[in-house]
């Protein structure tokens, strides 16, 4: 399977290394405190960087606060042509904790597809609490993966590595279904964030 580079260190960046790592996936973590950077990849032999060191994955992971996004666009406009951009941003607005700060008919992931219009953009992970990916369980039931995108075979390879690390993984349509997944995402911060369910729980898919 091909190598990733995770681009951020908060809790998705270190669950979603994990996960690469126990699919045996070579893993690069960038991030603007390189310390946090190493603290995250030691213990999974992994490598670590700054942003704005090259990247080295064919599948990189966006995994920053969404105001962050256009800057890290900006810095890796040249090197994201044909790679595959897995978004787990999730655009809240966190002033008043109420709405999301996308258009109504668009969304993240959108936006992203259309600032990088060279690199393959799928939304997957951001509608999984990061414990959630961590323990790889919500409940009693294995973590799944909801996946969108337009491109089928960058879907595809983003499933292959959530179920290489023990996920389970569903197509969840085309890049349109990102805005679905981001209101998802947004009730199942909310709902966390007023202590009404536990950021260690969340929404789980059963078929």
């Amino acid at each position: 399977m091909t190598a990733v580079t995770i681009i951020g260190a908060g809790d998705i960046a270190a669950a979603v290394a994990d996960l690469a790592t126990k699919a045996a996936v070579k893993v690069q973590v960038l991030a603007r405190d390189v310390e946090k950077a190493r603290t995250l990849t030691a213990p999974l032999g992994a490598k670590a960087g700054r942003v704005g060191d090259a990247i080295t994955g064919e599948i990189v992971v966006l995994a920053v606060p969404y105001p962050a996004v256009a800057e890290v666009l900006a810095r890796y406009a040249d090197q994201l042509t044909e790679r595959i951009l897995i978004d787990v941003t999730n655009p809240i607005d966190f002033a008043t904790f109420d709405n999301l700060v996308v258009p109504g008919e668009s969304s993240a992931a959108q936006i992203i597809q259309d600032t990088a219009l060279q690199a393959r953009v799928v939304k997957a992970f951001n509608a999984n609490l990061g414990a959630t990916i961590a323990t790889g369980q919500v409940g009693s039931l294995t973590t799944t993966v909801l996946v969108a995108g337009d491109d089928a075979d960058a879907k595809r390879a983003v499933i292959d590595l959530a179920t290489a690390g023990g996920l389970e993984a569903v197509d969840a349509g085309s890049l349109k279904r990102a805005r679905e997944l981001e209101a998802l995402a947004f009730l199942q911060i909310t709902l966390a964030a007023a202590k009404k369910t536990p950021w260690t729980g969340g929404f789980a898919l059963v078929r």
